[in-house]
């Protein structure tokens, strides 16, 4: 299974900010989204990612405040990405050896996507119920001769 396959399911809806916008105008739109992250983009390529990692530590390390503090202030500056034809074994690697919640896909220098976490984690579980769905019904198609012959 690829990336790719995710991104097919998910749709291919988008939230992104720019460097130089507020931080709360940024927490306000994921609050709304009710999404765990944006993607920052800037004269149309990726410069960070700002997750509700960065934001809580940054309230936390500002005393409960983002005053007038910039989306750049607390984005991820080099955020790891993959490819929609990244397979997801692969990715799920990546996202388990720097902790990572989200992942822009980008396919070149566009963005395709952004995957998250449970997206990867709901897509194999999603394959394993099929596969064993496909396992149950073989077994109980199985002729009974054959089973006599065993």
């Amino acid at each position: 299974m690829k990336v790719s396959d995710i991104l097919r399911v998910k749709g291919n809806t988008l939230y992104t900010a720019t460097p130089d916008e507020p931080l709360a105008k940024a927490i306000q739109i994921m609050a709304d989204k009710d999404i765990g992250s944006l993607v920052v983009m800037e004269h149309g390529d990726l410069v960070g990612m700002l997750t509700f990692r960065e934001v809580i530590q940054t309230v936390v390390k500002n005393g409960g405040a983002v005053g007038s503090m910039l989306v750049r202030s607390s984005m991820d500056d080099h955020p790891m990405t993959c490819t929609s034809e990244t397979d997801l074994d692969e990715v799920r690697r990546m996202m388990l050896d720097r902790h990572t919640r989200y992942m822009p896909v980008m396919n070149q220098r566009m963005l395709m996507g952004v995957i998250s976490f449970y997206d990867v984690a709901k897509a194999v579980v999603d394959s394993q119920n099929f596969e064993n769905k496909m396992l149950k019904a073989y077994i109980r198609d199985w002729p009974e001769e054959d089973e006599a012959k065993s």
